[in-house]
């Protein structure tokens, strides 16, 4: 099965195409605000390289957060456009998820896990997993100062997880960090799952890390 991965939710953007497990191809950058520009170049670098055309793949996945408004349109709307041209379907995978995906196995199954995302606004984005669980709950916003309550150990991982770990082990909770960025490698390797059947399906509506700083403009008056 060849998938064709985006990743964009947050300060790294990346693109891999895999088949039946391994990694064809595969482009990232670390760039906060680089997603529009850098994930079609790098579509188009990764498809050219493998030598695979959009209309030879058998889906298209992304990552649709938690994350930032820009880095997650970019890459939506862009594994949208593909799909719709290729004909093909496009297959969710949250940051946790990918981040998860990317553990051991052994590691991944044996504690509790959270994804958590700074928000940079004092707020932290968190994804919780029960122990051997590949799915998570729905997302909880959480103040810093107010993190959801735990039971046992807890592994926290995600672009927070040294801020949240230390604010657990202040309060006396078993909980160590393991920071870092989704990739694409790893959307890619959850969405094998999710097609095969192992995980519940997930469409590409974005999980935003916070509503976008937007409002409609207000009537002109005449």
């Amino acid at each position: 099965m060849k998938i064709l991965a985006i990743e964009g939710a947050l300060a790294r953007c990346s693109v891999a195409l895999a088949a039946d497990g391994a990694v064809l191809a595969a482009r990232r950058s670390d760039a906060p605000r680089g997603q529009p520009a850098l994930l079609p170049r790098f579509v188009a670098e990764v498809l050219a390289e493998a030598r695979i055309p959009a209309t030879a793949l058998d889906a298209i996945a992304v990552g649709v957060g938690p994350g930032g408004f820009t880095g997650l349109r970019a890459a939506i709307a862009l594994a949208q456009g593909l799909a719709q041209g290729a004909g093909r379907p496009l297959v969710g995978v949250t940051t946790g998820e990918a981040l998860v995906a990317a553990l051991p196995e052994a590691v991944a199954s044996e504690q509790a896990i959270w994804a958590a995302i700074d928000n940079r606004r004092g707020r932290v984005v968190i994804e919780c997993f029960a122990p051997g669980h590949a799915t998570p709950g729905a997302p909880i916003v959480a103040p810093l100062d107010r993190l959801p309550a735990m039971e046992g150990p807890v592994l926290v991982l995600g672009d927070a997880a040294e801020a949240v770990a230390a604010l657990l082990i202040a309060r006396g909770h078993a909980a160590r960090a393991i920071p870092g960025l989704p990739l694409a490698d790893a959307v890619a390797l959850v969405a094998a799952r999710r097609l095969a059947g192992h995980l519940p399906p997930l469409s590409g509506v974005p999980l935003y890390a916070e509503p976008p700083a937007v409002s409609a403009p207000a009537p002109r008056r005449t």
